[in-house]
């Protein structure tokens, strides 16, 4: 039912997914519920020019508790560009191709842009007027530069996800550059060492400016002829998904995020910027699929209707043997390349196929949420691939590089972190109810499972933790030091005995790195890592490829947890 790098956290999810039995029930996502007979007080969109918080969207199955009816986040709401009127702002465009040769300067901006979604105007931003953002490609050893202009009303910078660049342009505000103020202009030197699809966003309030649209891919073409297996088409699937009502998007928090036990997830789930993907193949193509998943939060678990998915890559190299799937599960931040083969000529739907879990009941729900359409012609694919897709290929180069590593595969770590978190202010009800939540701890949340509670929670009130073990020291106060060559060992746990256990997806930036056992059981076949997800209770090892000096950051990448402190600094000298 899934697939990911490590064969232990396949049969964890697996079980998250598969509790309830094995019949998906197509539900969809539900929507707003009409709260206007409610005593809403402060919660009612203000009609004197400013923004005021109204409820969270919630759904039948998930009640609002009754003694917090009133209660609204410690912050106070925003939304850029409240009270412009919409038509002022250019209409955003889908995303174009942008190729870089080597040398090339590209200029990009973000601005705030007017955009359509489910048939509703919104001001949102975008990078270069596109949503998603352009994509970037180029060729392996490529040296581009792009000559980026703040025009949102807020600070920024971008990160280029992945990629092992110069540490001046890791995007990191404090660490590697000051804020780009509006108006003001950086120069990003980018390089691209490694083949894949990669993917740019800020590191600045990313729970705001990436969830309104701040988003784009990179991919990076291999050099060697037959790097990858043959295929007829080639299609980036960003996937996405925003917090809507019948006002509009949902108001975010000024000083810090709101949604910060569990992160923002949406109501609205989309591809490539649009709730209404298509695409039209031929019979009998084999399309390559790059996925990304930029949602602040939602993991999603991918299937593409019956037909034959075969995993390719992930986020920094080839899978050392390809594989035969039954769905992708992608967290934040991860990318995974799949080819799929459409043999019959019919509609395939893509879906997000997953077990909902409902905290007020102690069940899980199954539910299947549609993301695209892909209609296949009765027209035979020219050329005809079935018999090239059908082979399993051995990446003997991927195998090659990760052979000097395997020394350490079972060596100790070198450092230990435990994923924790502390609160104080929250509100009495949610504590209360997180006293009775906690007795059923689910390795994967796929969903919303505690709307008003989830919403109530600022990063004013919860500190999401990575503690070093050996030192005691907690996020930002810790401090590594590695050098240029070294192959550090990293054991994370993630406590199920906590507040509200929660998956995290475990970004490092400007290095790699490999899964090497999960639970304690080895990676049979491995790719190469920027993003790896930790469920609730499990040992996760990494093996860190150490090759980038500079000070650099690892940090979930879950926005409203990373805003909340889930983050800590290394520096590797030369």
């Amino acid at each position: 039912m899934t697939i990911l790098s490590d064969t232990s956290l396949i049969d964890r999810l697996r079980i998250a997914l598969s509790i309830v039995g094995l019949t998906l029930i197509s539900t969809g996502l539900v929507a707003a519920q009409d709260h206007s007979g409610h005593n809403m007080g402060a919660m009612n969109l203000g009609s004197g020019g400013k923004v005021e918080w109204r409820m969270v969207p919630m759904t039948a199955t998930m009640p609002m508790s009754p003694d917090m009816m009133d209660d609204v986040p410690v912050v106070a709401p925003f939304l850029p560009g409240f009270g412009m009127d919409v038509s002022m702002f250019a209409e955003a465009k889908p995303s174009e191709i942008i190729d870089m040769a080597n040398g090339d300067t590209l200029r990009m901006d973000a601005s705030l842009v007017r955009r359509t979604i489910a048939g509703k105007e919104y001001v949102m931003m975008a990078y270069g007027g596109m949503y998603p953002g352009p994509l970037l490609r180029a060729d392996r050893g490529s040296k581009v530069v792009v000559e980026f202009t703040n025009k949102i009303d807020m600070p920024t910078t971008i990160h280029w996800h992945g990629l092992r660049l110069n540490n001046a342009f890791d995007g990191v505000p404090g660490v590697t550059q000051k804020p780009i103020q509006t108006g003001e202009t950086f120069t990003y030197e980018l390089v691209f060492p490694d083949e894949g699809m990669y993917w740019y966003h800020p590191h600045m309030r990313e729970d705001v400016q990436q969830d309104l649209g701040l988003y784009g891919n990179m991919l990076v073409d291999p050099t060697t002829k037959g790097f990858y297996g043959p295929v007829n088409r080639e299609v980036p699937l960003i996937l996405d998904d925003i917090l809507i009502d019948e006002n509009g998007l949902l108001p975010f928090g000024e000083s810090g995020p709101t949604h910060a036990l569990m992160g923002r997830f949406g109501n609205v789930l989309m591809v490539n910027g649009i709730t209404d993907y298509k695409l039209s193949v031929e019979k009998g193509d084999v399309v390559r699929f790059y996925l990304t998943n930029v949602a602040n939060t939602r993991s999603f678990n991918v299937v593409f209707g019956g037909a034959k998915i075969k995993i390719v890559a992930s986020d920094v190299s080839k899978y050392e043997r390809e594989q035969f799937i039954q769905s992708v599960v992608i967290a934040p931040a991860e990318r995974y390349i799949v080819d799929v083969l459409f043999d019959e000529a019919k509609e395939y739907q893509i879906s997000n196929s997953i077990q909902a879990i409902d905290h007020y009941r102690g069940t899980f729900v199954p539910e299947v949420h549609k993301l695209g359409v892909v209609s296949v012609s009765n027209k035979a694919a020219t050329p005809s691939l079935g018999a090239e897709f059908s082979v399993l290929r051995t990446n003997s180069d991927t195998i090659a590089d990760i052979d000097r590593f395997r020394k350490d595969f079972n060596r100790e770590p070198d450092h230990n972190l435990r994923l924790t978190l502390k609160v104080h202010g929250l509100p009495t009800g949610t504590v209360r109810m997180m006293e009775i939540d906690t007795l059923f701890v689910p390795p994967m949340e796929w969903n919303d499972t505690m709307p008003m509670m989830n919403w109530l929670s600022s990063s004013e009130q919860v500190d999401w933790i990575l503690k070093d073990e050996a030192t005691g020291k907690e996020s930002m106060d810790i401090h590594w030091q590695w050098k240029v060559g070294d192959v550090v060992k990293i054991r994370i746990y993630n406590d199920p005995k906590t507040f509200h256990p929660m998956n995290h997806p475990f970004h490092v930036h400007g290095q790699r790195f490999l899964v090497t056992h999960m639970d304690g059981v080895p990676n049979t076949n491995m790719a190469w890592k920027d993003t790896a997800i930790v469920p609730v209770g499990a040992t996760m090892d990494i093996l860190v490829d150490v090759t980038n000096p500079g000070t650099w950051m690892a940090h979930c990448h879950i926005a409203e947890h990373l805003h909340s402190g889930m983050m800590l600094s290394f520096t590797v000298k030369e």
